[in-house]
C-alpha cells in the first residue's frame, strides 16, 4: 500500500518507479538517476521528474549529495510504500529488487505453510544497508542465555534457514563469526567505524568453505526409493549438493537427513541419509544435524 492521498492521479508505471526509489532508499540507503534510467530504460528527463515527484510525496526521505549525484536516505526516512515483510524477504532472497508490493491485481492459487515468525522489515533493511555499504552495526540482541544486551557486529549475509531468518556476522565481543536470529534484534544502528581485515566475509572460513553432500533414499525407512528419487530430482539415486559449511547443519535438520554412519535413525520423517558423512569433518553448528555425533 502506498501512502499517497491522490493515488489515482499516478499511473501504474510511475508507481513502480516510485516504489523502486523507495526500495533502494530503504535497503541500499541511496539511489541515483542512473539507477532509474538503467532499470526502466528511460531518459534522464523522465527520471528527474520521477525523483521530483518522490521528493514532493516524501520530502524528508532523501537528500542529494552533489559531488556524487547520489540521493541518500535521511534520518527522518519513512517508507512511502508498505513493504510487506514476507514478500520482501522472498524478493531479497531471490535478488528481485523492484520493491513493488503496492499493487496486486492478480491472486495466484498458490499456498504455503505459514511462517511462525517474521522479522521486522526495518531491522532487515538496516542490516542490508550496512552490508552493501561495508559498515558495522550496533544492535540490541536478546539471547536465551543472557537476555538483552548491546552487540557490535560486522554483518555480511542474511540467511533463511528454512525455519528462521538469521544474519551472519563477525561478533566483536566473542571475536568470531556467528549467526544471530533476526527476530531477536530490536535495534540496529549503522556505525562509521572502519572494518578490520579479520572481520571481512572472506575470513569467515565456515562460510567460504563449500561442502559436497551426497543424499540418498534412507536404506531402512523407505520401501520404494524411486519415489524419493523423484521427490528430490536425484540422478542415479543420489542428490549431490554443494553447501556452505556454516549452513550445512540447517539444511540437514530441515530435511531430516539421517547423519548416522549406519543409517540407524528410525521413523517416517527420516527419508534421506547422508552417504558421505565424512564430508562434515570440521564443520560447526552440526549439533542440530539428526544423528550426527563426533
Amino acid at each position: 500500500m502506498i501512502r499517497i492521498e491522490n493515488e489515482a492521479d499516478i499511473s501504474f508505471s510511475q508507481k513502480q518507479r516510485l516504489a523502486y526509489i523507495d526500495f533502494l532508499l530503504m535497503f541500499k540507503g541511496s539511489f541515483s538517476r542512473s539507477d532509474l534510467t538503467t532499470k526502466f530504460e528511460m531518459g534522464m528527463a523522465n527520471a528527474t521528474r520521477d525523483i521530483a515527484m518522490y521528493k514532493e510525496l516524501a520530502p524528508n526521505n532523501a537528500e542529494l549529495d552533489n559531488p556524487t549525484k547520489q540521493y541518500f536516505q535521511t534520518k527522518k526516512f519513512k517508507p512511502l510504500f508498505k513493504h510487506d515483510a514476507r514478500k520482501t524477504l522472498v524478493k531479497l532472497a531471490n535478488n528481485i529488487t523492484d520493491g513493488f508490493d503496492a499493487i496486486e491485481d492478480i491472486t495466484f492459487p498458490v499456498e504455503a505453510p505459514s511462517q511462525l515468525n517474521v522479522p521486522d522489515i526495518a531491522i532487515v533493511a538496516r542490516l542490508i544497508q550496512s552490508i552493501l555499504n561495508n559498515k558495522s552495526v550496533s544492535i540490541i540482541y536478546t539471547s536465551l542465555s543472557s537476555g538483552s544486551a548491546s552487540r557490535d557486529l560486522v554483518p555480511h549475509s542474511v540467511i533463511d534457514n528454512g525455519l528462521r531468518w538469521h544474519v551472519r556476522a563477525y561478533d566483536r565481543k566473542s571475536k568470531s563469526f556467528r549467526d544471530f536470529v533476526l527476530t531477536r534484534i530490536s535495534k540496529v544502528t549503522i556505525k562509521q567505524q572502519k572494518i578490520e581485515p579479520h572481520e571481512d566475509k572472506l575470513e569467515d572460513h565456515q562460510w567460504m568453505r563449500m561442502m559436497p553432500l551426497q543424499l540418498v533414499a534412507h536404506p531402512n525407512n523407505v520401501n520404494h526409493p524411486t519415489a524419493i528419487a523423484m521427490d528430490y530430482g536425484m540422478i542415479n539415486g543420489i542428490l549431490e549438493l554443494n553447501v556452505r559449511a556454516a549452513l550445512a547443519g540447517y539444511l540437514l535438520r530441515r530435511w531430516n537427513v539421517d547423519c548416522t554412519p549406519d543409517a540407524s535413525l528410525s521413523g517416517g520423517e527420516f527419508q534421506l541419509w547422508l552417504r558421505n558423512r565424512q564430508t562434515l569433518y570440521g564443520a560447526e553448528n552440526l549439533t542440530i544435524a539428526p544423528g550426527y555425533d563426533n
